[in-house]
């Protein structure tokens, strides 16, 4: 389904040249990259994903298919994957294997730090085009914070913008995009986005996001203060569903957890 959010996201008419100018890799080199990685997996490391990740029906991660690859593997081969670029790695995002679409990821992420900003607008507005392949969680946890925050970073016009429809977007995956994305912020010491995006996220039914906004706001405590972060929860702890309280409070002394979760703090 196309994404209705970032339909809505106007880019410079040079960028969108850019884009779709964009040459695909020859089909032949992408098959060889793809069975270089299956090459790294096996049949009981897939079998192990696909149950962690919820592939099966009616799971968050139903129909994905894992070639058995893990994560420290794969980095490693995307660094001898020399300087590829968007023309190899938007063919691997529409694989059909998740690692494919880790790897891919993992290209862009480094296309996008390496890049000048002609590359770096071309490298977020093909990733925001293209969230219907970043489907699962590691693979919004290994790439909103560099591409999508980096790139909003001194937007906030833009910035909050996009990660408001991305924040209430009907695409779980989507969501979790726009709360991620403030990660960037977090590590350079601002919260205010991740405040409030946490406050939009409140009544979201999907464990998957009650997670992640608890992880951010946790990070808020753990890098910028958690004064800064107690400030927050004080106002909306109440309203917080348990597994987001629970992953906020993580770090705190153990009698303030308590606290919390009597709904005494």
């Amino acid at each position: 389904m196309a994404n209705d959010s970032t339909r809505k996201s106007k880019p410079r008419r040079s960028t969108v040249r850019a884009v779709s100018r964009v040459k695909p890799a020859k089909h032949s080199d992408i098959a060889a990259i793809v069975q270089s990685v299956a090459g790294m997996g096996g049949q009981r490391a897939a079998a192990f994903a696909a149950r962690y990740f919820k592939t099966g029906e009616g799971e968050y991660g139903a129909g994905d298919k894992f070639l058995g690859v893990r994560m420290p593997a794969l980095r490693q081969f995307a660094r001898t994957v020399g300087e590829a670029g968007l023309d190899v790695a938007l063919p691997l995002l529409k694989s059909g294997w998740h690692e494919a679409r880790a790897l891919a990821l993992l290209l862009m992420v480094r296309a996008y730090e390496k890049g000048d900003p002609r590359i770096r607008e071309a490298v977020y507005r093909t990733y925001l085009r293209h969230t219907k392949f970043i489907n699962n969680w590691d693979l919004v946890d290994l790439s909103a914070a560099p591409i999508v925050g980096a790139w909003l970073a001194d937007k906030p016009k833009e910035r909050k913008s996009v990660l408001t429809r991305l924040a209430k977007s009907k695409v779980l995956w989507e969501r979790r995009i726009a709360i991620l994305a403030t990660h960037h912020s977090i590590r350079n010491g601002e919260a205010t986005e991740t405040f409030r995006l946490a406050r939009l996220l409140l009544n979201d039914k999907e464990d998957l996001i009650h997670k992640a906004v608890g992880w951010m706001l946790r990070e808020v405590g753990q890098r910028i203060g958690q004064d800064i972060e107690e400030n927050f929860l004080k106002q909306v702890y109440r309203e917080m569903p348990r597994t987001m309280l629970r992953y906020a409070i993580e770090r705190l002394p153990e009698a303030k957890r308590k606290r919390y979760l009597l709904g005494l703090a």
